[in-house]
């Protein structure tokens, strides 16, 4: 403990002894104001980058959800339409009905315009479309003269202008429903 004590006693004695010595060649040491505001200037550029940056990282987030959410809207109307059956998938006013609410419950569903296409496979014989807008209001666009009894087609699309950038994007798929028994 006295070796401790000791040492303290030395390292407080070598502190003052530097405290108290006068500077050399008579400078001073310290920083001017111009260092205080470089350096000001330096950390205020930094900091305002990386919140640049974080923006820029949440805007590209933003996007990838919508394009997420678009790719779920697709999914969820084509197993919609795919879950009914055949007569009433072919069925114009069935069709029109069900487009009336959005394919899902999100808000982004509510924004974007959908397009159904239903078209006899595999030689089309005209093809029943409709669009939904962004409103909610569903047009019968055209009719097929024949959509058949085996086969058809369905094509699902959901377009939209995106938040970053203003782009239109589309988001789409295709299947083939077969006139079967469901299990």
């Amino acid at each position: 403990m006295d070796g401790t004590i000791g040492a303290i006693i030395i390292i407080e004695t070598r502190m003052n002894t530097k405290l108290n010595r006068s500077p050399a060649h008579g400078t001073e040491e310290g920083t001017t104001l111009v260092e205080v505001m470089v350096t000001t200037v330096l950390v205020a550029v930094f900091f305002a980058s990386i919140f640049e940056l974080n923006a820029m990282c949440l805007r590209f987030i933003d996007a990838s959800k919508e394009s997420l959410a678009a790719l779920q809207s697709v999914q969820d109307r084509s197993e919609t339409l795919r879950n009914l059956s055949f007569s009433d998938l072919t069925n114009t006013a069935v069709v029109q009905n069900l487009m009336a609410t959005a394919a899902n419950p999100a808000p982004f569903s509510q924004k974007a315009t959908e397009v159904v296409k239903i078209s006899k496979y595999p030689t089309p014989n005209g093809v029943t479309q409709f669009t939904r807008s962004s409103g909610g209001t569903v047009v019968k666009n055209s009719a097929a003269t024949d959509l058949g009894t085996q086969l058809v087609k369905v094509d699902v699309a959901v377009s939209w202008t995106m938040t970053l950038g203003g782009r239109a994007r589309t988001e789409q798929t295709s299947s083939i429903v077969s006139n079967g028994t469901k299990k």
